[in-house]
């Protein structure tokens, strides 16, 4: 049986110190994101605003959680999205994808096996592609029908392994995508409240007096 490690006392000035430099690693993933959006944020953007169907996000691991967000970003933002797993759509899940959708494919490598494998059937049926990756050269960048370079100068992960500096700038790429959006489609609060009944946010947009009110034989005398 192995004895359990020993975690070797650690000041609090070093995990401050650690924290802080994640902050800046990230802070300049993002200066180097926001230096590349150009035209070819625009025709994404573009492309989307086209889609007669949904947005399918997809990502395998971690820009798997990410395409979940943006999915929901985008839903909630009057763009119908919504996430689909790359290794299920290989087991049938690919019939959620219509000809009227339009693939949004998340992969920092642009080399995930699950996702490279449902790309022919995605280009028979004649979906818009758009490959959000780190590796402009990549095979998925260079199969999709646009690319976005979410490539970042280091992860702020000392290892170098952990994804972080990667999927924040994959995730503020969707946050970018989702805001332009909105946008242009003048998208208004009313239209938010729509999609968001429920709790605080739901009660302060759509809560009117007259639904809470008493009157006429309702009122106490």
């Amino acid at each position: 049986m192995t004895a359990p490690s020993v975690v070797p006392p650690v000041q609090d000035a070093a995990l401050i110190a650690s924290g802080r430099a994640v902050v800046e690693i990230e802070t300049q993933a993002l200066q180097a994101l926001q230096a590349r959006l150009g035209p070819e944020f625009a025709a994404a953007c573009r492309a989307l605003l086209a889609c007669r169907g949904r947005v399918v996000c997809t990502g395998m691991g971690k820009s798997g959680h990410i395409a979940t967000k943006i999915a929901a970003t985008l839903a909630s933002t009057g763009t119908p999205a919504f996430f689909m797993h790359p290794g299920e759509a290989s087991h049938g899940d690919l019939g959620m994808v219509t000809d009227a959708d339009v693939v949004l494919a998340l992969s920092n490598s642009g080399e995930t096996d699950e996702i490279l494998a449902i790309v022919p059937a995605l280009k028979r049926q004649g979906n818009v592609m758009v490959a959000m990756t780190g590796r402009p050269s990549s095979s998925l960048a260079r199969l999709a029908d646009l690319h976005l370079d979410v490539s970042v100068p280091a992860e702020a992960c000392p290892l170098g392994l952990a994804p972080t500096s990667s999927t924040t700038a994959a995730l503020v790429m969707g946050d970018a995508l989702a805001v332009a959006l909105l946008d242009a489609r003048g998208f208004t609060a009313d239209d938010f409240a729509r999609s968001h009944p429920a709790g605080t946010l739901g009660r302060r947009l759509l809560l009117h007096i007259h639904d809470v009110m008493h009157t006429g034989d309702q009122i106490p005398a």
